[in-house]
């Protein structure tokens, strides 16, 4: 049976955990003056995993720095992304320092997005459980891979396999790149075609199945959905190429799964948390079964 590899998008994890307590002021402050929320948040998240996925193999991808080789492609992408608040700064080197004395391997590229990591990772390893908040990901789903979207805590998801998103959206993952094309994504700064939603754009797909049959028949659509298409071509083109996720990005493949065995001693993991000082974290671990 093939290796069970469970890849992590690291970013999305860091900060859902640390807006989860910081609404509150609760930075869980260490023996350092550090604080620790999204830190000791995604911890104990990923030592959850462990406990519910039973992988052979784990991978913690990165974003690496705000830009990425859309930003060259077009300007405005993620524009609008406001700075982390100073409490979260810290935390950046600190969770991947930790997951590093832990034995966890992570992987990120500069230039490249954490979902390019996952989506590299995606072609080449079978039997994948991806979890992460960003349903981008979705377009990554096949018949071997499967995504649990973030929900709420450490044990609720949204899951997907293959069957399960085509029962939802009525299209197949890879369908979903055009689907996003169409409705742009207001977080990530692209805006696809002005009046086109997610739903009329996932009708739009199903009915043509791509952005060039659709194109191909604008002639079938009313006057005013003509209109709104040509009108945006230009950023129909472009939102379609920032919503698809690179699959060639240059990761380490021949050694991937040899370096990111899951192999955890509980003994060293519980050692270095508490030479972070992150008591939390600890404490959540001795009530798991991860043996």
């Amino acid at each position: 049976m093939t290796q069970h590899t469970l890849i992590i998008d690291g970013m999305a994890l860091l900060f859902r955990h640390f807006y989860a307590t910081s609404f509150s002021n609760q930075f869980m402050y260490n023996n350092r003056e550090l604080p620790t929320n999204g830190v000791q948040g995604m911890l104990r998240h990923t030592f959850k995993l462990l406990e519910l996925t039973k992988p052979d193999n784990v991978i913690i991808a990165w974003d690496m720095g705000s830009k990425s080789v859309r930003n060259e492609w077009y300007e405005g992408y993620k524009a609008n992304r406001v700075a982390p608040p100073e409490e979260m700064v810290p935390q950046f080197d600190m969770i991947k320092d930790v997951m590093h004395d832990i034995g966890f391997y992570q992987d990120g590229i500069a230039g490249y997005e954490a979902d390019d990591v996952i989506g590299t990772v995606a072609q080449h390893v079978d039997n994948l459980t991806i979890v992460s908040g960003d349903r981008d990901l979705l377009q990554l789903i096949n018949q071997t891979n499967r995504i649990w979207l973030t929900k709420k805590g450490y044990t609720e998801y949204h899951y997907y396999d293959f069957q399960a998103f085509n029962d939802q959206y009525g299209i197949t993952p890879e369908q979903f790149i055009d689907v996003k094309a169409l409705m742009g994504d207001a977080s990530d700064g692209y805006s696809g075609v002005t009046g086109i939603g997610e739903k009329t754009a996932l009708k739009l797909i199903r009915t043509h199945g791509s952005v060039e049959t659709l194109l191909d028949n604008l002639d079938t659509l009313t006057p005013k959905m003509q209109e709104k298409i040509n009108n945006d071509m230009e950023s129909l083109r472009m939102s379609q190429r920032l919503a698809k996720i690179i699959t060639d990005v240059p990761i380490k493949l021949d050694s991937l799964m040899d370096k990111s065995a899951h192999n955890l001693d509980i003994n060293h993991v519980n050692s270095v948390l508490q030479h972070h000082d992150l008591r939390l974290a600890e404490k959540y671990l001795s009530t798991l079964n991860l043996g």
